[in-house]
């Protein structure tokens, strides 16, 4: 398995990431994650939609909370072409928990605890931690990768606004 160093840190300290480094243009890579109930949900699944992937360390995290309900009021806005997935590691039967109190109704939250399939193959895993890199991908109709951010330090919040901008140019044509 591949791996890089230097492209993330945890509080100034670099960690190590599992798995290629993704680019824009390419086929997104499949992967087996686990929705609440454990049942296993795949990229595929997805066939014909803009996927909007955002992936957080934990729910639990003030930083990782603040994104899934940006995503989760963005996505009351977006035409139903579009579905908005939050992978994390957390364990499935606790998605359901943070989901109901925190009002997550819009965003499919799901687990990559199990396998890690989606960290490896997109390229996210932090290998020290187990946990996955802060970070966005945005998959067009044709599972194309359109847009990347990957924060260099996993305590900081995403570029929402360019994501949000790359999405509506990815929406409108």
């Amino acid at each position: 398995m591949m791996q890089r160093k230097g492209i993330v840190s945890i509080k100034g300290k670099a960690v190590t990431l599992s798995g290629p480094e993704l680019k824009i243009g390419q086929t997104a890579p499949d992967f087996i994650v686990l929705d609440k109930d454990f049942k296993e949900v795949r990229l595929k699944d997805f066939k014909d939609r803009i996927k909007v992937i955002t992936v957080t360390l934990s729910l639990y995290d003030p930083t990782c909370d603040r994104q899934a309900r940006r995503f989760n009021k963005e996505s009351s806005e977006l035409p139903d072409e579009v579905v908005v997935l939050n992978i994390s590691m957390d364990l499935p039967y606790v998605l359901e928990w943070i989901c109901s109190t925190a009002g997550l109704d819009k965003v499919l939250a799901l687990s990559d605890h199990r396998d890690a399939s989606f960290g490896n193959a997109y390229g996210v895993l932090i290998k020290e931690h187990r946990l996955l890199a802060h970070s966005i991908f945005i998959i067009d109709k044709n599972d194309r990768i359109r847009y990347i951010e990957i924060v260099p330090e996993v305590m900081n919040e995403l570029n929402y606004d360019k994501a949000i901008e790359a999405l509506k140019l990815i929406i409108g044509g």
